[in-house]
């Protein structure tokens, strides 16, 4: 049995949060500069300039890459074999990621639903996180973390289809989505979709996809035909960068999918802004 000190995760979780506040990772970065040399409009190419001049300002003054800092969002996977000394993992998944949010003096985004009060005086300082655990074989954590802003995920979606809607429904649902959507998520996006599962396992998919380095390819070489279908009728809506015209509307579309009950095909769509803050550790 490993032993881990409560306080070595709490570190790492506030590093995460502060070097991503500031620090686009490579894949979003190089997704960019591509979109940007693919451009058509002599505008949207503009606009994607001015996101990648802002993402150098962001590295080099160490500033928030958007206003909209998010709500933080894990993926955990923990090894059978781990003992956390001092207090439980989501206790210090919490304590971490006040402290990344406070030190990094972000943005506290959470509020209570109706009275949109926030919480930083209450609950905590941009909390509860929102934590999705996963228990693993081995002896390590690995922490994966993304900040989510409200524009993009305002316009995201599920939905259970029959069976019969197949490929051509989940294709025609995502392009819905992401017309719907316009300029509101600020594009280029990336795009995730869960497929399968039940209603909340699509949903989880969704987002766990947008995880997935941008342009990497899937596994599962019938899903990553039907990323690339998707991607190409995606970038045929000419919303642009920014909703403003062109032909770089989407940086990529992951899937993940998962078995599904004979009488149900559920699918979700979790969209990503272009400030695709995303890093991850393993402890």
């Amino acid at each position: 049995m490993r032993e881990i000190e409560f306080d070595e995760v709490v570190k790492a979780v506030k590093n995460l949060i502060s070097y991503s506040s500031a620090n686009l990772p490579e894949d979003a970065l190089n997704a960019l500069k591509s979109a940007m040399e693919k451009e058509k409009s002599p505008v949207s190419k503009e606009v994607l300039r001015q996101i990648l001049e802002n993402s150098e300002i962001a590295r080099k003054e160490i500033r928030p890459l958007c206003q909209d800092t998010g709500l933080a969002v894990f993926f955990v996977e923990v090894g059978e074999d781990v003992k956390l000394n001092g207090g439980t993992f989501r206790e210090a998944i919490n304590r971490g990621t006040e402290e990344g949010y406070k030190e990094s003096y972000l943005r506290a985004s959470t509020c209570e639903p109706f009275s949109r009060a926030n919480l930083k005086d209450t609950v905590g300082y941009n909390l509860p996180a929102v934590i999705h655990f996963d228990l693993v074989a081995g002896d390590k954590i690995h922490i994966e973390y993304a900040a989510k802003g409200g524009g993009s995920e305002n316009v995201s979606r599920a939905k259970v289809f029959p069976p019969a809607a197949g490929k051509e429904g989940v294709i025609e649902f995502v392009k819905e989505v992401i017309s719907d959507a316009g300029g509101n998520p600020c594009p280029p996006l990336t795009v995730g979709v869960g497929i399968g599962g039940t209603f909340e396992k699509a949903g989880i998919s969704s987002k766990h996809a947008l995880f997935r380095d941008i342009g990497s390819v899937n596994p599962d070489p019938e899903m990553a035909e039907l990323e690339g279908t998707i991607l190409e009728e995606l970038n045929k809506l000419g919303v642009g960068a920014m909703g403003m015209g062109g032909t770089e509307t989407v940086l990529a579309v992951h899937i993940e999918s998962n078995p599904c009950h004979i009488a149900s095909l559920p699918v979700s769509v979790n969209v990503q802004c272009h400030s695709a803050r995303h890093s991850h550790i393993t402890i």
